[in-house]
This record gives C-alpha cells, structure tokens and sequence, in this order.
C-alpha cells in the first residue's frame, strides 16, 4: 500500500499523464516496479534504471520501453536521445541531480522520493530558469492525516482498478519475522526485485 501511495502522489505533484516520457530510478525496487507498471498503464512511455542487464531486462518484462543499466549505460544519453523525460521519478538524491536535470526537457518535472545517493548536491539555477524545469521533493511521512487520507483514495479510486491486469505486486521473497535479519542481508545485497516480505 506504502509504494502504491508514494507513486500516485508523486504522478499527482508531477502532473504525469498520458503520452509523456517518464524515466523510474531505481525500476527494480518495489516503487520503482510499480511506478513502472503504472505509468504504461497510464500510457506513458517509460524508461527505468536497474543495476545489471538482468534487473534492467526485467524492468522492460513490466513494460518499459527501454530498461537501462545504470553500471554500464549512461541514462542522460539514451533519455535524451529519445527526447527527454517529461517526468523523472528518483530514489537517488544527490549524486543524481545534475545528470536528472540534464535528461529532462524543456518544462520538465523532477520528483525527488530519496537520497540514496546524499542530500547535497549544487544545481544550476540557470539551467532549471532557461529550460522551466520543475524539481519537487515528497514523502508520505510528514504530511498531515487528512493528505494522507486523500492519498489512499486516490489510490483506490485510480490504481486499485488496474489490478491484476495491468499491474501487479513483485515479491522477491518472503521471510519468517524470526529471520528479519537474513531478509535484511538480502536487500542489501542488492539482487532484490520487487518487494521482500516480513511474515508473522
């Protein structure tokens, strides 16, 4: 429930929509997979970054148009080459922020979910003022309860019905809550994809 809310909101404040290029850091984590789906279901055409061939090829099974891997390929080159994103959905934060603003066109929105990659990082005003680029940072945590209402209905009334047809959960694994700490070395061993699931 957490993922799907984080994506509707952020699509919300990005003002995606149809027939836009979004671009999912992170494509293979449980946000990411799903902003993915959701985005193709809305008929973006999407681009996802993932770490390995495998994990990038996997992104595209979701239905992306292109899974890129991030060890090996430089996202700003194949984005741009496309035209640019319209939307970039970012789980990295600062080690991103420059090459986000480059792969972005003109009136873009960059949608800052997390800091992965730090928290400080410098930005060329000039850049975002010439091109009117638009860079928003979220999270669901902070926000009073009524916006958090408002959030799980949207989500109910807007993603809920593309189950399962259009999108659907991704469980990597599931672990046994006495093996919170195996489940834990799983995810930071970073072959994860989709969600890893505490059971009681």
């Amino acid at each position: 429930m957490e993922a799907a809310c984080t994506v509707w909101s952020n699509f919300q404040a990005a003002d995606a929509h149809a027939g836009q290029t979004l671009l999912v850091h992170g494509g293979s984590g449980g946000v990411g997979s799903l902003a993915i789906q959701v985005g193709v279901a809305m008929g973006m055409r999407v681009f996802a970054t993932a770490g390995g061939p495998t994990r990038a090829a996997r992104c595209e099974d979701l239905g992306a148009t292109r899974g890129i891997d991030h060890r090996t390929e430089d996202f700003v080159e194949i984005v741009r080459e496309a035209g640019g994103a319209d939307v970039i959905l970012d789980v990295i934060g600062a080690a991103y922020l420059e090459r986000n603003l480059r792969a972005l066109r003109t009136e873009g929105t960059l949608v800052v979910i997390g800091m992965q990659g730090g928290t400080r990082a410098e930005i060329n005003l000039g850049a975002v003022l010439a091109r009117r680029l638009r860079v928003i940072g979220t999270t669901l945590r902070s926000r009073p309860l009524e916006d958090k209402a408002a959030i799980v209905a949207g989500v109910g009334r807007d993603i809920w019905p593309l189950v399962p047809h259009a999108v659907r959960p991704l469980t990597h694994e599931t672990y046994p809550l006495a093996e919170a700490a195996e489940a834990h070395r799983a995810l930071e061993s970073g072959d994860v994809f989709g969600k890893v699931l505490l059971l009681p």
